[in-house]
């Protein structure tokens, strides 16, 4: 979604993270969002006025009373004028004074004046994020009906020490904006749909594995845009590189074994989408220890048995969901291979796409890439969708799954 002429007052908090709200900025107005910032005393510490200044084309606040501009009673002004408050990093110290009703400086004072929307992104050391004072702090801010983005697990930049603490990226705060002010229709409100994504790694040995060229990038997008229409999400994710959705229930596996027992504990659903580009064999017995190269001897015979096949267990399960939809990456015979697919699976669609001679390979291709091209078959026919990007196509993925489901 745009961002066009939507005002968002960024409250920078002072940590370390403040270098990232430079990018947060130059990513919200990029969208067509009129930003506006207030920074604490800390915050001045680790970025400059002038810089946030220059890229939000706007005054920067930093004081409660300014002498120059007496009759403006600034934090109520700032408060009311926003469609959003974003706090980015949100300190320990500032989730206390929100979450207790201080207000003592120009940033928390706004907070508690506003009657909009707030998000914020918690940035600090794990030990400080754990601690049981803001473990108290976030239920009460969570239950004050405050959203949160983040804190995602990374090492920390200012002690070196891993763990969760790291303030979300830049992309993952506006796609939380982009959610927070999306003002669509919720078709899918109170329904449940379990989608996987992603390859599955089948192990060989403790530093081997079978694996395919799933980026995950399509299933997630489309887990995305289900939560975005207001369904329940559960995204069962193989191995990826890339965030989990915001919104969205993830439950990580490696195998494809691991896959099926997570779809079948999610269930009952309203509807179920299988992106996940899963391992059709694995070893039969994988090995304890790495398989050693023997000179002169060859390589070793792997012996495989066939994985669970998840879409027809489940397509053909007595919990089935009421609407099931499968993916089929083909190299060959794109339409009566989908359409097999579709009878002998016990599904209701299969969104199809050709990946033949390597087109469908690496950053341009659809396996890795960001763009696709799809056809949707159904008992009644193929339908042939332009190519797009895979947001485009889980937005309009989506739409077609909260109209088969609702009639509407």
């Amino acid at each position: 979604m745009t961002l066009s002429d939507r005002r968002i007052l960024l409250i920078i908090g002072g940590g370390i993270a403040a270098y990232k709200c430079l990018d947060l900025i130059r990513r919200l107005r990029e969208r067509g969002a009129k930003v506006r910032c207030v920074m604490t005393a800390a915050a001045q510490q680790f970025v400059t006025q002038l810089a946030v200044g220059a890229l939000s084309a706007d005054h920067v606040f930093t004081e409660l009373f300014d002498r120059q501009d007496e009759h403006d009673v600034r934090h109520i002004r700032l408060s009311r004028e926003a469609d959003l408050i974003v706090v980015a990093p949100a300190t320990a110290d500032l989730m206390a004074k929100m979450a207790n009703g201080h207000a003592d400086d120009l940033a928390s004072t706004v907070l508690m004046a506003t009657d909009k929307p707030v998000l914020i992104a918690p940035a600090m050391n794990p030990r400080m994020w754990n601690h049981a004072a803001t473990m108290r702090n976030r239920a009460t801010l969570e239950a004050d009906g405050i959203a949160f983005v983040g804190p995602g697990r990374g090492e920390m930049a200012e002690s070196g020490e891993a763990g969760e603490g790291r303030m979300a990226e830049p992309l993952e705060i506006v796609a939380a904006v982009e959610s927070l002010l999306d003002e669509r229709p919720k078709p899918l409100a109170g329904r449940h749909v379990v989608v996987t994504s992603g390859p599955t790694h089948e192990p060989i040995d403790p530093v081997r594995y079978i694996a395919n060229r799933s980026s995950g990038k399509q299933g997630h997008a489309i887990a995305a845009a289900l939560a975005r229409l207001g369904a329940d999400v559960t995204l069962v994710s193989g191995p990826v590189t890339i965030a989990d959705p915001r919104g969205v229930r993830t439950v990580h596996v490696e195998t494809a074994r691991q896959m099926l027992a997570a779809v079948e504990a999610a269930l009952p659903a309203d509807a179920a989408i299988f992106v996940a580009a899963v391992a059709d064999w694995r070893m039969a017995d994988a090995a304890g220890e790495k398989i050693k190269k023997v000179a002169g001897e060859g390589p070793p015979a792997l012996q495989m048995v066939e994985n669970p096949d998840i879409l027809a267990t489940i397509g053909h399960a007595a919990r089935r969901p009421p609407f099931v939809v499968g993916f089929a990456a083909e190299t060959q015979d794109l339409d009566g291979n989908a359409r097999a697919k579709l009878a002998r699976k016990g599904a209701d669609l299969i969104v199809a796409n050709d990946v033949s001679h390597g087109s469908g390979i690496g950053p341009a291709g659809v396996m890795g890439g960001d763009r696709n091209r799809v056809r949707i078959v159904t008992h009644d026919g193929i339908e042939d969708w332009p190519e797009m990007t895979k947001a485009d196509v889980a937005e309009r993925l989506a739409s077609l799954i909260a109209t088969r489901l609702t009639g509407i």
